[in-house]
């Protein structure tokens, strides 16, 4: 079994459970699906990034993403979004 140190704040919140000072808050399915849009929107957020590829790269990335129909920024994103997940 892992042991595990609690800092000041967990303790407190351990001991408030323990002696039943921890309320459940109102709406609770409200709440918590607010809270999941929140996380969503910060996960989900997308960035631009600038880089420098060789022409010949480009073409090629452009010539594949032609070839599938799709921007080939959508294919640049789609390959790195491949190797973020792994």
């Amino acid at each position: 079994m892992k042991y595990y140190e609690l800092d000041k704040e967990e303790l407190d919140v351990l001991s408030n459970y323990g002696s039943g000072k921890l309320t459940s808050i109102r709406n609770l399915d409200k709440e918590r699906e607010l809270y999941k849009r929140y996380a969503k929107n910060v996960l989900e957020k997308t960035r631009n990034i600038n880089i420098r590829i060789s022409e010949k790269v480009l073409q090629k990335l452009k010539s594949q993403a032609a070839l599938q129909g799709i921007p080939y920024q959508t294919l640049v994103s789609s390959v790195l979004h491949q190797f973020s997940v792994k």
